[in-house]
């Protein structure tokens, strides 16, 4: 495999055993060394684990994005290994209410806001000094911007950049019943990549969101063979059934959110920022 990562430190929040997994494996199979960060802590030491046992190199921390003071520790822990980043996974999720507004208790609406948007506001804010020394020449210059910076790329290189990716959702696209509340949180997180994309531009810090649609791990699907036994019928069924609203005809596996998140960890996104990426087979057009 190519390593676009090579070098690289790569910050995991939120890594769960889908697609945060995924993302470990894949990235450090890139050559980036990966920070696995989750509430669980024995879930983190466990990819971390098979990252090392894939031959990569992996540290495993608990967070919970919600605790500035736990947000804090991370950064600290990872200080303790390297004096830059040169990316950042924002990734943490909860099971949003799923009611009407109307049924929904403002608490559970906080809460989502809480983890999603405040919860990358804080992570970002405590890394921003790691990422700004990511993003910085390999001399310890300044990130270069202007003339400069268009220079580097005629030359065929791309400038030293580093990057954060905010994990958003495809329920920005669509105002159905019950995902009211989850709409509200991750339509905030777009916004707040968008800001901190402006902000943080002139350190050498791109900011982008992936909105994924359905993602065809075990969690979901357990979820299918649930509806399979409730209203009858087989999995296959239940996916044909999902499948019919996609352009493919086919839902995302997590490899496939995987690698466009890894592309803008890489140089190769190097001029992408401030862009929401929509990977969803086709259910909706951007």
């Amino acid at each position: 495999m190519t390593e676009n990562l090579s070098s690289k430190t790569v910050v995991i929040v939120g890594a769960g055993p889908g697609f945060g997994r995924t993302l470990a494996l894949q990235a450090a199979a890139q050559g980036a060394t990966v920070v696995v960060a989750a509430r669980t802590e024995s879930r983190v030491v466990e990819i971390a684990e098979e990252v090392r046992a894939a031959g990569g190199s992996a540290i495993a921390a608990a967070v919970d994005a919600t605790d500035p003071e736990s947000v804090r520790a991370l950064r600290e822990t990872v200080e303790g290994h390297t004096d830059a980043v040169h990316g950042l996974v924002y990734s943490a999720f909860a099971v949003p209410s799923m009611k009407p507004l109307a049924q929904t208790d403002h608490e559970q609406i906080s809460r989502g806001i809480d983890l999603s948007v405040l919860g990358a506001l804080r992570t970002t804010q405590e890394f921003t000094a790691l990422l700004e020394a990511g993003a910085a020449p390999a001399t310890g210059a300044a990130p270069a911007t202007g003339a400069a910076a268009a220079t580097d790329s005629a030359t065929g290189a791309a400038p030293a950049s580093a990057s954060v990716v905010m994990m958003a959702s495809a329920v920005i696209h669509h105002s159905r019943e019950r995902y009211a509340g989850y709409k509200i949180a991750k339509t905030a997180l777009v916004a707040l990549g968008h800001s901190l994309a402006t902000e943080l531009g002139p350190r050498g810090i791109r900011v982008n969101t992936v909105a994924p649609g359905y993602i065809y791990g075990e969690t979901l699907k357990a979820y299918f063979e649930h509806l399979a036994t409730k209203y009858g019928g087989t999995v296959d069924d239940v996916y044909a059934h999902t499948a019919e609203k996609m352009d493919l005809r086919r839902l995302p596996s997590e490899r496939e959110i995987v690698d466009p998140v890894l592309f803008l960890l890489s140089d190769a996104a190097s001029a992408v920022t401030g862009q929401t990426l929509t990977v969803d087979c086709g259910e909706f057009h951007t």
